[in-house]
């Protein structure tokens, strides 16, 4: 007789992120739909979406939610939640920006999700590398791989994160001259890059401004209304790298901007 399946628990932030994923392909749902979807019981679905609700994500209807994009300039995800969110286009995106790095440079990584993306399949070549960076789950990464020197700027460690911010670590960007600089953004509209938070774009500027080449990794839903602080212009990225979600036409006005875009295909 065969043993019985083991049910595996999806944890909360990855089961959340899994419904804002089914949301943004399908507008609306009903509890009974995402269960089927996702898994896990109808009452716990129903807290899902109570929390999503409650943390500005969703807006009820009867029965079911309705996804609706975040317009709050300061709005800032859930950091467990968005490391989940978009998960798949993420990766590709980090398996395609770590083409870009050769053995003996610089790098400086900031702390966006999909960096830590880039992050992982960097880590997976085992080249040599000095890294710099103000995230210490990127630093425990990095940790475990031999070739690599690894410099954390240090800081006053944000709430609930693994984000290192201000001082002594701000100043110490004007100190280096990194090779290359890989960053997220919160939102990217038109020649805008935007973060929610003015202490997150302050780190950003002072990467950017150490390094000799920036390439900004975002997936397609980051193009959207401007966040409340902007980091910096399109014209000081040398790449952009997203996902095949972009739109024709915002990817037609960014080369148009003079900056490489690059879009990635997900893995069937």
């Amino acid at each position: 007789m065969d043993a019985p399946t083991k049910r595996v628990e999806i944890i909360p932030a990855k089961r959340r992120a899994m419904i804002l994923d089914y949301l943004k392909v399908n507008g609306t749902a009903s509890i009974g739909e995402l269960t089927d979807s996702i898994g896990g019981s109808q009452s716990t679905i129903r807290r899902d979406l109570e929390q999503l609700t409650e943390g500005g994500y969703l807006e009820r209807t009867h029965g079911g939610a309705l996804l609706i994009p975040p317009l709050r300039a300061t709005f800032e995800r859930e950091p467990a939640l968005n490391a989940h969110y978009q998960h798949r286009q993420k990766v590709a995106i980090g398996l395609e920006a770590t083409k870009r790095l050769n053995g003996g440079e610089s790098v400086i990584f900031d702390s966006s999700s999909t960096v830590i993306e880039v992050v992982h399949a960097t880590a997976a070549r085992r080249i040599p590398l000095t890294v710099v960076t103000n995230n210490i789950e990127i630093a425990r990464i990095g940790s475990s791989v031999p070739e690599w020197r690894v410099i954390v700027t240090g800081g006053t460690l944000r709430p609930g994160s693994d984000i290192l911010l201000g001082k002594p670590g701000e100043p110490f960007f004007e100190t280096i001259h990194a090779d290359i600089c890989f960053t997220g953004a919160y939102a990217v509209t038109g020649a805008l890059l935007t973060d929610a938070s003015m202490e997150v774009a302050s780190i950003k500027r002072a990467m950017i401004a150490s390094a000799r080449r920036t390439v900004l990794v975002v997936d397609s839903t980051k193009f959207q209304a401007p966040a409340f602080c902007t980091f910096a212009q399109l014209g000081q990225i040398g790449e952009l790298i997203t996902d095949e979600g972009i739109d024709p036409d915002i990817g037609a006005g960014i080369r148009a901007n003079g900056t490489e875009l690059t879009v990635v295909s997900l893995p069937n």
